[in-house]
């Protein structure tokens, strides 16, 4: 039998959205985000976010968590893309939690439901779920080593370290160097990561697998982000020509634009359901089954695509103030391009596809 995912939101999915827009229009500025390309920190709404009991979204009541699955975690992924928000959500409470889970490691997916405590997967922000799982050197039993381009690092409370000996590691922040790198996209900044044979817990053996699970369920609630990104930058764009005149006209009447609008917004529609897709297959079905695999790659590989295509229409479409420091559509653009590579670019999860579905090369 074929699995037929719900695509349309439930009540309490559209709730939650709401609240979670509302946070973000009350928090997130341009002009606070911006900020963060000076030196200053992007204003942050993990906080809030989890006394909304958001971080908990991924892990089991019993665990202290709300048991809602990645569906509902997909709509907050979609609203923190929208307001391009600088956020650990997609890293501890999506891949962390997962990987904790996935790994057995009960403590650490509860401590991360309460949203007390954050944690990160220690892996290149540019792995894929589908390839060859990296790993850090093990020595007298603590990782030791260091794994460059980890996004979510800054800040944390826990590592989770894949080690080369098939194991999971629980590295707590004191005894880890994190070197901060310049990013394309300051709101969610990567870094390099330094583990000296410090004290380690071995969380669980054969991590492969759960760090597999983290990663794809991270790759669905990145393609609900960069859905959302799509549809502010859509929506944006809209508004902007319904009020720009040019030539005595509204902008937004000329027919050449008009086509140029209807086929973005087409675009930006079919990426959140795409996306929609891929995170409510992962929530009925498991990271591990091969539905929920098809479903995140080809999700991931056409809202990648589709999310630096809008910014860049809203960049030109908004014309020269598109172009400046102060308008927003900088943001979008870069946050677009980093996600484009982020947990694996569209090319690789196409590759994938093709040999999930039997494609001929």
């Amino acid at each position: 039998m074929t699995f037929a995912p719900q695509l349309l939101p439930t009540d309490v999915e559209e709730d939650l959205r709401a609240a979670v827009r509302d946070l973000l229009e009350r928090r997130v500025t341009p002009q606070g985000l911006t900020a963060a390309y000076d030196g200053a920190d992007a204003p942050g709404v993990d906080a809030e976010l989890a006394e909304m009991g958001v971080a908990g979204l991924l892990v089991p009541e019993e665990l202290d968590g709300a048991g809602a699955g990645a569906g509902v975690a997909g709509t907050v992924a979609e609203e923190l893309g929208s307001a391009c928000a600088a956020s650990t959500f997609l890293t501890s409470a999506g891949i962390a939690a997962v990987t904790a889970l996935a790994a057995g490691a009960r403590e650490t997916a509860s401590a991360l439901a309460s949203g007390e405590r954050t944690a990160v997967l220690v892996v290149p922000f540019s792995t894929d779920p589908h390839g060859a799982v990296p790993t850090v050197p093990v020595v007298d039993g603590a990782p030791s080593g260091t794994v460059r381009s980890v996004a979510g690092a800054i800040g944390t409370d826990v590592f989770l370290v894949p080690g080369d000996d098939g194991a999971l590691y629980s590295v707590e922040a004191a005894g880890v160097t994190v070197e901060p790198v310049s990013s394309l996209d300051m709101t969610r900044q990567v870094a390099d990561v330094t583990f000296a044979g410090g004290p380690a817990v071995r969380l669980a053996d054969g991590a492969v697998p759960a760090v597999r699970a983290g990663l794809l369920t991270g790759a669905a609630l990145l393609a609900c982000e960069q859905a959302g990104l799509a549809r502010w930058c859509v929506s944006a764009t809209v508004d902007y020509l319904k009020q720009r005149k040019q030539f005595g006209r509204v902008v937004g009447g000329f027919q050449a634009l008009k086509h140029r609008l209807a086929e973005l917004y087409a675009d930006a529609e079919s990426a959140a359901a795409a996306a929609r897709s891929a995170v409510v297959t992962v929530a009925a079905l498991g990271p591990e089954d091969p539905e929920a695999v098809i479903a995140t790659a080809v999700a991931a590989a056409y809202c990648s695509d589709l999310a630096v295509r809008a910014a860049e229409e809203a960049v030109q479409l908004h014309g020269g103030i598109g172009m400046t420091w102060e308008h927003p559509a900088h943001l979008y653009l870069k946050r677009a391009k980093a996600d484009q590579i982020g947990l694996g670019s569209p090319g690789r999860h196409r590759a994938a596809l093709a040999d999930l579905v039997d494609l001929p090369a």
